[in-house]
């Protein structure tokens, strides 16, 4: 018997019964059962997310349900892991990646371009707002909480005109039809870890990781790593306004990232490439200290684990 742990949230759910599926086609004949585990973000509804996420806010009551046996697996949306490792665990699979871009679902069709000035934008995230400002100073940025069928439904009410959200969300609930624009990656720039699931189980099931293992997809996992690296590097989590996409090109990873500022006044972005994931994700990170991201990042009360490289005359 295999526990597999998820939330109760629609998407959480299809993400978790997908890994089930794939994970029953790996190792027949054994039994696996979903557990749902509500977590802290589940039962709190009135916090901003942008003050909460990779914070754990979403994670840390199923990665507990790990630590404490009530699990063996828990599958997470890799976005809402903090950059920090939990002690005795371990992701033991980043299997391919969905789309990594963000969408807009807006009434009538519409696309950012088309809303007129005012409009009612929903978004949960600071990296989303500063974007969004930066290319349409004059709409009206509102909250948004909600599992994805009810966001959308808060266009089809009349509350908002607009949502911005993950492509891959829609697309794994089946909801793309209400797409009305996909926002190319150097227009709006993705999270790290966008689109990537995360498989986590306890270091020490020597033998449930090593199967699990086989979910992996290297590309993947070197994309997403060089991700999360220049993410921990600059001291953020989901919360602050950064954005990062890494591709393979042959043996190495190119990874583009950017730090928005809320108030439309700067952007400060930075590209690389390279073989060494972690390397580049840090060297990225680095250049973006270098271009005055960390003035940026101060807004956020966010200490940098990295200093900018020394100015040498």
């Amino acid at each position: 018997m295999i526990r597999v742990g998820t939330r109760g949230s629609a998407l959480a759910l299809w993400q978790t019964r997908y890994i089930a599926a794939r994970l029953a086609e790996l190792i027949p004949g054994t039994a696996i059962e979903l557990v749902e585990v509500v977590s802290t973000g589940d039962q709190i509804t009135d916090v901003p997310l942008q003050s909460v996420e990779g914070t754990g806010f979403f994670t840390a009551t199923l990665e507990q349900a790990l630590v404490d046996g009530r699990v063996d697996v828990a599958v997470h949306s890799y976005k809402d892991l903090p950059v920090e490792e939990t002690a005795g665990l371990t992701v033991a699979a980043i299997p391919g990646r969905g789309p990594v871009e963000d969408a807009l679902c807006a009434r009538d069709g519409l696309t950012l371009a088309a809303l007129p000035a005012g409009a009612r934008i929903g978004t949960c995230s600071a990296r989303r707002s500063a974007q969004i400002r930066a290319a349409r100073p004059d709409l009206d940025l509102q909250p948004l909480r909600g599992n994805v069928p009810t966001r959308i439904g808060r266009i089809a009410s009349g509350e908002l005109d607009a949502i911005v959200l993950a492509r891959a969300g829609l697309v794994r609930l089946g909801l793309d039809a209400h797409i009305t624009e996909i926002f190319a990656v150097d227009r709006m720039m993705p999270a790290p870890a966008q689109g990537a699931l995360a498989v986590q189980c306890r270091a020490a099931d020597a033998d449930l990781v090593a199967r699990i293992a086989r979910l992996d997809d290297g590309a993947t996992r070197r994309a997403v790593t060089a991700e999360r690296t220049l993410l921990h590097a600059l001291g953020g989590g989901c919360s602050v306004p950064v954005g990062a996409v890494g591709t393979i090109d042959g043996d190495e990873v190119v990874l583009t990232a950017g730090v928005f500022a809320m108030d439309n006044t700067r952007a400060v972005r930075a590209s690389g490439r390279g073989v060494d994931a972690v390397a580049l994700g840090e060297h990225v990170a680095r250049t973006l200290l270098a271009g005055g991201a960390g003035d940026i990042l101060a807004a956020f009360d966010k200490a940098t684990r990295l200093a900018p490289p020394e100015v040498r005359s």
